[in-house]
């Protein structure tokens, strides 16, 4: 088990409220447990949003595109300074301005390693200069693309199983912020074995 596997995450109920912590490796192990995250979209001033593919070496939707970062804050942590440690681990980044663009709860399964995404997630808007320097940690990363927010999510639903099922969820979050405190998640489920192909109908609405 890698070092970011055994770190804490925060355990918390279908209304975001804390309720204990468990280690990440634990917390995506079937059934999964429902524990708080963010996604973070870096968006250039041409309205552009990065993508990453994610390493071969990850153990949840490897090879997969996904928004700009993802990560776990710590219990007791919170989600800007989270996000911007992830944002430097994985990218090179920062630290950048982030905006809550909204919230939702997704559950899906990764069949190709067996491991279960069911997370609480705050979507994060980061404004990116140009110009700033990405140096992303290929194991973390394989590699980083522009993407224009509209078209990707007509690709959403062209090529599912090339993204990461929460990206959907994001990317609609974006182009339709309601910020932290108005979105309403979408409820949480309990888990009934839905596959990563399955995965729209819990990660956004795609």
């Amino acid at each position: 088990m890698n070092s970011r596997e055994e770190h804490l995450v925060e355990l918390v109920d279908d209304a975001g409220q804390a309720h204990g912590e468990m280690t990440v490796a634990a917390a995506h192990q079937p059934p999964g447990q429902l524990h708080r995250a963010f996604s973070v979209l870096l968006v250039d001033p041409d309205g552009q949003v990065l993508l990453q593919r994610r390493a071969a070496v990850k153990t949840r939707f490897p090879l997969r595109w996904a928004n700009s970062c993802c990560g776990h804050p710590r219990p007791g942590e919170s989600l800007t300074e989270a996000a911007n440690r992830r944002l430097r681990e994985e990218l090179g980044a920062g630290p950048v301005e982030l905006t809550e663009v909204g919230v939702y709860v997704y559950y899906a399964e990764d069949p190709a390693t067996g491991r279960v995404e069911f997370e609480y997630d705050h979507v994060l808007r980061g404004e990116f200069l140009p110009g700033a320097p990405l140096l992303p940690d290929p194991d973390e990363v394989a590699e980083l693309r522009w993407a224009d927010p509209a078209a990707l999510a007509a690709e959403l639903d062209q090529d599912p199983r090339s993204y990461a099922p929460w990206l959907g969820g994001v990317v609609s979050r974006l182009l339709r912020p309601s910020g932290p405190t108005s979105d309403a998640p979408d409820p949480a489920v309990t888990p009934s074995g839905t596959s990563a192909d399955d995965a729209a109908e819990r990660s956004g609405g795609r």
